[in-house]
């Protein structure tokens, strides 16, 4: 079902829990992934997912089709996830460096999280790229995740975070930078 489609029976009383149902089920899993590699723990993903969808809820009445509904609904995510973030620095007085040792303490832990098959190497692999990617600061480590796990193209993202596509070139090639230099640092102290 189109997202007009999906907004079409939203704003019909008699089809809007219907309608609403099938737009979680058609991005839910989507979201549950742009949150989980922000936050790692699934229990704090299922949470803001939820958040989100209470969000959309609360929101669809006043979404006026601006921009596409998938970016509109990543784009409330996103907040989550940084709110998440910054509330988390904040309630326990921690520094970046904290949060970043706790995200990878329960990275190391979350074994579904890196599995990618049978390979021991690949989730080696796997495991080093998440931990390179917990370096980055969130909003780069955000714009990572969309161009190179979520495929997005940069005017989506630009629609998403409100940031210009220059910009977003500009962070994405300096996470690439940082990524590369910290697997190429991590091989050698291996």
């Amino acid at each position: 079902m189109t997202d007009e489609e999906l907004l079409t029976k939203y704003r019909d009383p008699s089809s809007r829990n219907y309608a609403f149902n099938l737009l979680v089920r058609q991005y839910q899993q989507k979201i549950y992934w742009h949150i989980r590699k922000m936050v790692i723990d699934h229990d704090d993903a299922d949470d803001l997912v939820q958040e989100t969808f209470i969000k959309v809820w609360n929101s669809l009445e006043q979404f006026r089709g601006d921009s596409q509904l998938y970016t509109w609904i990543y784009r409330i995510a996103t907040n989550e996830c940084l709110n998440f973030l910054n509330k988390k620095r904040r309630r326990f007085f921690l520094p970046i460096g904290d949060v970043e040792g706790e995200l990878m303490e329960k990275l190391e832990s979350n074994s579904d999280y890196v599995t990618s098959g049978n390979d021991p190497s690949g989730e080696e692999v796997q495991l080093k790229l998440q931990k390179a990617l917990l370096k980055l600061p969130d909003k780069q480590r955000l714009v990572f995740n969309m161009k190179y796990f979520d495929d997005m193209k940069y005017e989506e993202i630009s629609e998403i975070t409100g940031t210009s596509v220059g910009a977003l070139k500009a962070s994405y090639h300096l996470a690439v930078k940082k990524i590369e230099d910290y697997l190429n640092k991590s091989d050698t102290t291996d």
